[in-house]
């Protein structure tokens, strides 16, 4: 490893319960349980528990996107040679560490030009970019991104280099500050002005093609404000993390959609093609 990348909310996060009962921290990640399903099924019962038992009272281990040279490869690996500028992902293998054993599939070559540095943050920005993809955004559409760290501020870059107008909401002013010099046409910072307003007055009084949500809160007043914000039939992308307690009128009125958006991308959390290397077609 040369270059391991820090995401400060989302390992913050993990840090935090990592002092918790083995039951409460089973308790609060209920998403994994359908993973957990799967692995009975295909490794049984007894197989299943140890793996799940040892994942939870093992120590916290941190990290998840990095870049460095490849030292070794394993048996059937083609794609990859010893001495190979890579980039890797991945909760739980492409961790903050000197060596790292990383699948094949989510493993890619660092482009001739892109030094260490700039690569290591390989997952961030692909977690940006489906979520730009799930946007579907075409030319000259209007895009408000909610959340001016790393994820919502590649995001801007994404969207503005795919031709959006793009607008980026935070209530940090520093953000916003960097958000308004990589590609944000406006700056809204809600704790000064109302965000639905601004967007609404900008967007010639339409509201929004797309609303990218990128923040983390457990409140859901920022995510009721994206369904305000849109157009009819507009899109709100879920890449954060919010509350849920949102009114169906919002959205039902004008026929929205709300999208989630899966980390990476496709093959995220599917076990063949993570940990077996079967590609997708």
């Amino acid at each position: 490893v040369v270059n391991s990348c820090i995401s400060t909310g989302t390992e913050m996060a993990s840090i935090k319960t990592s002092g918790n009962s083995l039951i409460k921290r089973a308790l609060e990640q209920p998403e994994n349980v359908k993973k957990v399903i799967s692995m009975v099924k295909s490794d049984g019962i007894a197989n299943a528990y140890k793996k799940v038992k040892g994942k939870l009272e093992g120590g916290q281990v941190t990290g998840y996107s990095l870049s460095g040279v490849v030292i070794g490869v394993g048996e059937g690996v083609i794609a990859f040679k010893v001495g190979d500028r890579v980039a890797a992902a991945g909760a739980g293998v492409a961790n903050h560490a000197e060596y790292v054993d990383v699948p094949e599939n989510i493993v890619v070559k660092i482009p001739d030009g892109l030094d260490f540095f700039k690569a290591s943050a390989v997952a961030l920005g692909s977690i940006a970019m489906q979520s730009v993809r799930r946007a579907e955004m075409n030319l000259g559409e209007f895009a408000v991104v909610v959340g001016a760290g790393i994820i919502g501020l590649l995001s801007v870059q994404m969207l503005k280099a795919a031709g959006a107008r793009v607008a980026s909401i935070d209530i940090d002013d520093e953000r916003l500050l960097i958000a308004s010099e990589t590609g944000a046409e406006i700056v809204i910072n809600p704790s000064i002005t109302n965000p639905v307003n601004e967007v609404i007055n900008w967007s010639n009084g339409f509201g929004a093609d797309a609303v990218i949500f990128a923040a983390a809160t457990t409140s859901s007043a920022p995510l009721s404000q994206c369904f305000q914000m849109c157009r009819k039939k507009g899109r709100v992308i879920l890449v954060g993390v919010s509350g849920m307690n949102i009114k169906r009128e919002d959205m039902y009125v004008k026929e929205l959609d709300l999208l989630m958006s899966t980390s990476y991308g496709p093959g995220r959390y599917d076990r063949n093609y993570e940990e077996k290397g079967l590609d997708y077609p």
